[in-house]
């Protein structure tokens, strides 16, 4: 049995192959410890053949000499990097919020091993990290992962290459990083932070109490139950975070 296969589609895997790698390495929900890396590599290899024979007209573009591979492999590493950004600037949000309410509440000395990232990460960043990943999917932010790397196919061939690199745009997404993290939290943030001012008033007019020993069990239970009365607020920022990524997308390969 005689298996033929094209140089320049084979050439066009290999570099879409190249193009997801950091996308199921640097990414929280596809670069989890916990998936063998056989796995991830099979996974991106169909997906870049999948990609390759939807677009058999821009096959024909990648290059199939050793000199231009290298370069082109380089290229589409660079750009997979760059769309693996946006959505790791998109988790890293969640991460944000929880760990600047867990210095809000007192929890930023306790840190819990994520087995995900092989990582220490902050207690309730790895909660609020956790309802996004189920978030992500519920909403079918894996298709739009799928999308995103066709429409990059088409914009962006195989062996081509991004032509300008726009670091305005990454710089923006990594400060929407911060912008999101903090409305996510933000009722339990400004409630902390009055219980702050009001237990620093009850301090000085009753110095005689110990009010560390009153203040760490007031404000876990004012914390994490604000937080709980928040969670059905978070729709907007929930949607800014999935609309921005989108948009970095598009943004990035256009």
């Amino acid at each position: 049995m005689n298996i033929d296969v094209e140089i320049a589609w084979l050439s066009a895997v290999l570099l879409l192959a190249m193009r997801l790698g950091p996308l199921f390495v640097l990414v929280p929900v596809l670069g989890s410890a916990s998936i063998p890396l056989h796995l991830r590599t099979l996974l991106g290899l169909a997906l870049a053949a999948m990609l390759a024979s939807a677009n058999p007209q821009w096959v024909a573009l990648a290059p199939i000499d050793s000199g231009g591979l290298i370069a082109a492999a380089f290229a589409e590493v660079l750009l997979g990097a760059a769309m693996a950004f946006g959505l790791m600037c998109a988790f890293a949000a969640f991460l944000f919020g929880g760990r600047l309410l867990d210095i809000q509440i007192g929890f930023g000395v306790a840190t819990l091993f994520d087995p995900a990232t092989r990582a220490a990460s902050p207690l309730l960043g790895t909660a609020l990290n956790l309802m996004a990943v189920a978030i992500f999917f519920a909403v079918d932010g894996h298709h739009m992962i799928i999308r995103a790397v066709a429409e990059s196919v088409v914009n962006v061939p195989p062996g081509q290459g991004l032509q300008r690199l726009d670091m305005a745009t990454m710089v923006a997404a990594f400060g929407s990083m911060f912008v999101f993290g903090l409305a996510l939290v933000a009722p339990a943030v400004i409630t902390l932070l009055l219980l702050d001012v009001a237990l620093g008033v009850v301090a000085r007019t009753m110095p005689q109490m110990n009010i560390f020993i009153v203040a760490m069990p007031l404000k876990v239970a004012v914390g994490l139950g604000v937080l709980a009365l928040s969670v059905p607020q978070m729709g907007p920022p929930l949607h800014g975070i999935f609309a921005t990524l989108a948009s970095y997308w598009r943004e990035l390969v256009n």
